[in-house]
């Protein structure tokens, strides 16, 4: 839980992409709906983005220093937690962007 902090830290950004109405977005929707108090009460001033479009496929982006961004698809994720784990490994990744 200690990477929820580092949110702001380590991004510069962080966005979700998904549909509104699809239920390959439903984990997504839910995801968003359950955590997204959590993150803006450890990282306030912290952007989080909520986008959604009709037909969007799930997505998370981050964007790092330099304006460098990366995305993980969620449509094949089965539960939270691997929604979770996929949010996690961009917040770490950070770490890794060479500039």
């Amino acid at each position: 839980m200690a990477w929820r902090a580092n949110l702001s830290r380590n991004l510069k950004e962080l966005r979700f992409l998904y549909c509104q109405t699809s239920s390959e977005s439903a984990l997504t929707r839910e995801f968003v709906h359950r955590n997204y108090k959590d993150f803006k009460t450890l990282n306030p001033k912290f952007p989080i983005l909520i986008r959604e479009s009709s037909g969007a496929k799930p997505q998370v982006w981050a964007r790092y220093d330099m304006g460098i961004e990366r995305y993980v698809n969620l449509d094949d994720l089965k539960n939270e937690a691997e929604i979770t784990a996929a949010v996690q490994a961009l917040v770490r990744a950070a770490g890794d962007i060479k500039v």
